[in-house]
């Protein structure tokens, strides 16, 4: 027994030793063929029949620039991968990607089934485009790419880094039309994603949720920058949810949502602002400029159809409020309009800036290519505004407000009188008067209302 102890503690290292050589032999083996094994396995000699087998599959001009092998983990490098659109629609590609890294799963290889763990793909560059009579330029109706290419489903990851995604709809004479949505310098990474789903139409699953940021976006006219947001693609519909954004030095947040599944894409946004620059905000859309500053704060709910025309945001509809601080309306020159009106000379703090305004209040209701509102409430510097009315975004850009003004300031008792022969009443010593705005938005036209007559113009309660 005294024996044995000392026996079995000499045996042991040895087999430990034994199992470190055999450990070393086996890791100089198997180290030179993960790195000298792609050299001999060249995949990219096998290019021209992945790309027929793609083409066949997808319906479309397929190009690779090169393919590679790596192993640990097991993946295949695609550079130079680009998808041409379809002959139906203009000369171009649906996308194009620098560079593609797709994980494999070695276990269904064996099983000769293609399984693809991740993908990331860097620099990709995603041309979007709807045919007023047929599908979107990345769909295939006669695909079966999601039963035989990827018979396991779902990509647990797809990441991507520096992407571009370009919108628009074709014309009906199928003639591009304008860009309607783009983001760019987009970083995203996705989970579960059904690539088969997405690309064939007659989808109904979930295709994948995760996380997108983007340096900049624009939907229409609006800019906005460094967004970030949540992502979930689901049956032919694409979900922003949590936007945080940087829109025109001020800020963002809400959703925007759009449903692919219709022959006229739609969408759904609704979203709180604040701190907004209103002079940048109206320079982005025609004729906006110059024609009023300060800084906004509201709550917009907007969604519609986007046509396939020249303006395919023609028919958006939503209501909306906002409140606008310490700003300017240099077209209207509200109080120098009241003086003439009146007939007064001494506006007291009005006379100082004729054109400003402390804070402007107002609901909106945008349909039929016009903005409405019910009530507005302007705070002047010696004037303040009760009215309502509406402006024609359709092209024209035509006016139609009216209210009814007070004079803060008390006048003298020769100032009241020669105002009130002027069709102005008085109320606790101020001066209050009827007034319309009509013309257009570079030439408006200020003119005495009919007061009382005018059923939309609220009297003033103060």
């Amino acid at each position: 027994m005294a024996i044995a102890v000392p026996l079995a503690r000499m045996v042991r290292p040895k087999r430990r030793r034994t199992a470190l050589i055999v450990s070393l032999i086996a890791a100089m083996i198997l180290f030179p063929l993960v790195f000298v094994l792609p050299t001999f396995l060249n995949v990219d000699r096998y290019r021209p029949q992945v790309i027929s087998y793609l083409q066949e599959q997808t319906g479309k001009q397929v190009e690779i620039g090169r393919l590679a092998l790596t192993f640990l983990p097991l993946t295949i490098q695609i550079d130079r991968f680009g998808v041409k659109n379809p002959p139906i629609f203009p000369a171009g590609y649906i996308i194009q990607v620098g560079r593609i890294d797709a994980e494999l799963s070695a276990v269904a290889l064996f099983h000769r089934q293609v399984t693809i763990k991740s993908l990331v793909l860097e620099d990709p560059v995603l041309n979007l485009t709807s045919d007023p009579d047929g599908p979107w330029n990345f769909e295939n109706p006669q695909s079966n790419i999601s039963a035989d290419v990827f018979s396991r489903g779902l990509i647990s990851i797809v990441k991507v880094k520096r992407g571009h995604i370009i919108v628009s709809n074709l014309l009906p004479s199928d003639e591009a039309g304008p860009i309607f949505f783009e983001a760019h310098e987009i970083t995203c990474e996705l989970e579960h994603v059904n690539l088969g789903g997405i690309i064939n139409p007659s989808s109904s699953s979930m295709d994948g949720q995760g996380s997108l940021k983007a340096g900049l976006v624009r939907f229409g006219a609006i800019e906005a920058r460094n967004l970030d947001s949540k992502l979930r693609l689901e049956s032919r519909q694409v979900f922003f949810t949590d936007i945080k954004a940087q829109v025109y030095e001020g800020k963002a947040v809400g959703g925007l949502s759009f449903d692919l599944s219709k022959k006229n894409i739609s969408f759904k946004t609704d979203a709180r602002l604040s701190g907004i620059n209103l002079a940048q905000l109206l320079a982005a859309f025609p004729k906006g400029g110059g024609q009023m500053t300060g800084r906004m704060d509201g709550e917009v709910r907007l969604g519609g159809d986007i046509a396939h025309s020249l303006r395919p945001l023609a028919g958006i509809h939503g209501t909306g409020h906002m409140t606008v601080r310490n700003g300017q309306v240099p077209s209207l020159k509200l109080n120098a309009n009241l003086k003439k009106l009146a007939h007064f000379n001494d506006l007291g703090p009005a006379k100082d800036d004729p054109s400003s305004f402390k804070v402007i209040t107002t609901d909106l209701e945008l349909d039929n290519q016009r903005i409405s509102s019910r009530v507005i409430d302007i705070d002047g510097y010696g004037v303040d505004v009760d009215g309502s009315g509406s402006v024609s975004v359709s092209g024209s850009d035509e006016l139609d407000y009216r209210g009814l003004a007070e004079i803060t300031t008390k006048e003298s008792f020769f100032t009241n009188t020669v105002a009130r022969l002027s069709g102005a009443t008085l109320k606790d010593g101020k001066l209050q008067f009827p007034f319309r705005i009509g013309g257009t938005i570079d030439s408006p036209v200020f003119s005495k209302g009919n007061g009382e007559k005018d059923v939309d113009a609220r009297l003033n309660h103060r």
